[in-house]
C-alpha cells in the first residue's frame, strides 16, 4: 500500500473531474474453490486499489462528489475469523492509511445509497466483471443484475481511465518491478525448453517465480507446444524435437502493478 496521501491526492483529483452525485466502488469478495472457507488466492478490484489501497476481501468505499466525503464500508473480523487468522486491524485501522475517517458496516451501506436514490442523486459505478459484484450492485440498487455493465456510468468511466492512463512515478517503479519479474520467468522457460520435458514443469517453475517475488503471475499463464490452442487449462505434453513452445507469462508486484 503506498503512502495515504498518495490515495487522499487520487480522490482530490477524481473529484474535480466529476459534477455531483455519489461513485460507489464495490471491493472484490473471496470466491470459493470447492466449499465456502475455500478460496481462490484473493485479487482485489484495481479501481478500488487505486482509491483506497485496502487489499482485503469485503469492502467498498463511497465518494460524495457534493459533500466532498469520503467513506469506508466493512465489518472488522470476529472471534471466528482471529481463530483462523489471528489480531487484524479494525475498518477504522484500515481506512485511515488511505486517509479516512468516516468508517461504517457493509449493513450500513444500502441505507445511504436508498436515501441518495430517493433524492434523485446519480450513483455512478464503474462496468462490473464478477458475478459477486454485479448481484451486490444490483440488491443495493435495486435493479437488473444483468443490467450492471450498462447502466455504468459513462462519466466516471472517462474521469477514471484519464487518471489511470498517467503513471504517476511510484507506479512506474512498480511496473519495472514487475517486468523484471517477468523477465526472470521468459528466461527460465527458454532455459528449461528442452526434449523430453513436461510442459507442466516449466509452467510450475515460472508461476513460482512469479508467486516468490510478487503478487503472482498478470494473468494466466500461456505455455504449450500446441500454439494453435493457446487458453490450454492442462500443461500435460511433453516438449519434443522440432516443436515449437509458445510463452506468454508476466507477473504482478505485491501492489498489483504488472
Amino acid at each position: 500500500m503506498f503512502k495515504s496521501d498518495v490515495y487522499i491526492r487520487r480522490r482530490e483529483e477524481l473529484r474535480k473531474n466529476m459534477k455531483s452525485g455519489l461513485a460507489l466502488f464495490i471491493g472484490n469478495v473471496e470466491a470459493p474453490m470447492n466449499y465456502p472457507d475455500n478460496a481462490y488466492h484473493f485479487r482485489q478490484d484495481s479501481d478500488f486499489l487505486y482509491f483506497f489501497g485496502i487489499d482485503i476481501p469485503g469492502f467498498a468505499g463511497v465518494m460524495d462528489f457534493d459533500a466532498g466525503k469520503d467513506r469506508i464500508f466493512g465489518n472488522d473480523v470476529d472471534m471466528d475469523d482471529i481463530i483462523w487468522m489471528g489480531p487484524q486491524p479494525t475498518v477504522s485501522e484500515l481506512a485511515l492509511n488511505c486517509g479516512i475517517t468516516d468508517t461504517f458496516p457493509m449493513s450500513k451501506l444500502e441505507g445511504i445509497l436508498i436515501d441518495a436514490m430517493a433524492k434523485k442523486r446519480k450513483i455512478h459505478f464503474l462496468p462490473p466483471y464478477r458475478g459477486e459484484t454485479k448481484m451486490t450492485l444490483g440488491s443495493l440498487l435495486k435493479e437488473n443484475p444483468c443490467q450492471m455493465k450498462t447502466l455504468a456510468s459513462v462519466d466516471l468511466i472517462k474521469a477514471v481511465v484519464s487518471m489511470r492512463s498517467l503513471k504517476e512515478k511510484i507506479e512506474i517503479e512498480e511496473i519495472e518491478k514487475a517486468l523484471a519479474i517477468a523477465c526472470e520467468m521468459h528466461v527460465t522457460a527458454m532455459m528449461m525448453c528442452k526434449p523430453g520435458v513436461r510442459e507442466q514443469e516449466i509452467f510450475g517453475a515460472i508461476e513460482g517465480i512469479a508467486l516468490a517475488k510478487g503478487g503472482g503471475p498478470s494473468f494466466p499463464i500461456i505455455l504449450s507446444i500446441n500454439g494453435q490452442t493457446l487458453h490450454n487449462h492442462k500443461h500435460c505434453n511433453i516438449l519434443k524435437k522440432g516443436k515449437l513452445m509458445v510463452t506468454d507469462a508476466g507477473a504482478e508486484t505485491n501492489l498489483h502493478y504488472s
